[in-house]
């Protein structure tokens, strides 16, 4: 524990935490990604290709925290389902590509307005001084994902 710690930090970093998983885990399943047959790491394997666009497989498995063969299972999935396509580096048969078929942004999309439809109706229920606390709290979350971005070992 780094000496600057108080036990109300530790416990604020346990509740944000949990809030922040509580939140992710809830938002996870959508229609749209649940009538694909998508679970929760194709969804995000499909969201950071489109995202991205054209990107590496070393690349996407290291920025989705992915073993490489997890991964390559992902992929063959997904492009089985036609929502991405594969392709080998012409310079490096070793390393592959992949990028968005037109039907996975569409899907990608329906995915992220389903969400965003969630977190809106779940947002009406709360009072307005609620949802200004919110708001105001966005740009310190923001600066706190940045901030966890690098390597935490």
């Amino acid at each position: 524990m780094s000496p600057t710690l108080t036990q109300l930090d530790l416990e604020t970093a346990a509740r944000l935490r949990a809030v922040i998983g509580k939140l992710s885990r809830r938002l996870r399943p959508t229609p749209a990604a649940r009538a694909a047959g998508l679970t929760p790491t194709r969804t995000s394997v499909l969201q950071t290709v489109v995202r991205e666009g054209r990107i590496g497989l070393s690349h996407l498995a290291e920025s989705e925290g992915i073993h490489p063969t997890q991964l390559s299972r992902t992929i063959a999935q997904l492009v089985e389902s036609g929502f991405v396509e594969r392709s080998t580096d012409r310079g490096d048969r070793r390393a592959a590509w992949v990028k968005p078929t037109p039907a996975g942004k569409r899907l990608a999309e329906r995915i992220r307005r389903e969400r965003t439809d969630a977190l809106n109706v779940a947002l009406e229920d709360l009072s307005v001084p609620e949802r200004e606390r919110i708001l105001a709290a966005l740009a310190a979350l923001e600066q706190l994902a940045e901030g966890l971005k690098g390597d935490r070992s």
